[in-house]
């Protein structure tokens, strides 16, 4: 990864533009070194997400609906939801701790 690119925080693994892209799992401590390392964008559409992320990582992520573009080398921290829920519905933070979660490092190769 090149240095100083912030890593982007997603709530899906979502390919943000064309491109080859890596897509591992992470856990909760390597992710947050990640992210103390190198700092942060988010792109995080839901509001429940957006907190429970900023609990999990023990700092503010604001949702932030933006156009964002991964670039080649850099990395992001995807919150993905064990379960697609219906279509239209936006979920409590309590309906998604119920659904359940897993963190992804999504990486964008070339």
């Amino acid at each position: 990864m090149v240095e100083n690119m912030k890593v982007g925080l997603f709530n899906g693994t979502v390919a943000t533009t064309n491109g080859l892209y890596k897509i591992t799992d992470i856990d909760l401590d390597s992710a947050k070194k990640l992210i103390e390392k190198n700092g942060f964008i988010s792109a995080i559409g839901h509001g429940s997400t957006a907190e429970i992320m900023s609990d999990l990582f023990n700092m503010d992520i604001d949702m932030n609906r933006i156009q964002f573009k991964q670039k080649v080398g850099q990395k992001a921290v995807v919150f993905k939801l064990n379960k697609r829920p219906p279509e239209g519905v936006v979920l409590t933070r309590e309906e998604v701790e119920s659904i359940g979660y897993s963190l992804k490092l999504m990486e964008r190769l070339e």
